[in-house]
């Protein structure tokens, strides 16, 4: 089962998502270790500029004028972020740049360059742990540059906090998810599916 707990958009964004084939259903074993019927991938909307743009103009509605004046670089996580964050800065007319991994941590690479002072927005796809972008947090702070704001297309957190940072999402989502022990999925011996980008055993 997959229930929208909030939306915040004037678009019918589960609409979007089940057209762009973002809302998956299968048998798949999700991040955190626990199966589910249903899967979201954010990549799937990401492949029509168009749909993308739709869901991107919506942020500078969310995070109002004040935030959206004053901001001057859009940073995304790669991969998953990229796309997203780029089409929000085409929409609010900001820079965009990204944070990789060379090894296990992010970092700026590229001649990309975050300067004192620089009021910036985070913007990734999906947050559910907020890994990704409390690292990319660590660099904006190591750099005094003032993030204004988070913001992404898909809530998947359980009551996420990044502190005096506030969080806007367009689309909050509670999916049913089963422990592997107790799996109804596993027990009708339907395939199990890795859809992330990293297969965890």
């Amino acid at each position: 089962m997959i229930k929208v707990v909030e939306q915040n958009t004037k678009s019918d964004l589960l609409t979007i998502l089940k057209e762009t084939g973002a809302v998956m259903e299968g048998h798949f074993k999700l991040t955190s270790g626990f199966h589910s019927q249903h899967y979201l991938q954010c990549a799937k909307l990401l492949q029509y500029p168009e749909k993308t743009y739709e869901v991107a103009r919506e942020i500078p509605l969310i995070v109002g004028k004040e935030i959206s004046d004053c901001t001057q670089t859009i940073i995304s996580p790669a991969i998953g972020g990229i796309l997203f964050g780029y089409m929000a800065a085409y929409v609010m007319g900001k820079k965009m740049i990204f944070a990789e991994r060379k090894t296990d941590k992010m970092e700026l690479r590229r001649g990309f360059e975050i300067k004192r002072g620089e009021n910036i927005i985070i913007a990734e796809d999906v947050i559910t742990t907020g890994g990704s972008v409390k690292e990319i947090i660590d660099i904006c702070k190591e750099r005094q540059a003032n993030i204004k704001a988070i913001v992404s297309i898909v809530n998947r957190s359980e009551n996420i906090n990044f502190g005096e940072i506030p969080y806007y999402y367009l689309i909050k989502f509670d999916i049913e998810k089963y422990d592997p022990s107790d799996c109804p999925l596993c027990k009708n011996n339907i395939e199990l599916n890795y859809p992330g980008s990293k297969k965890n055993n």
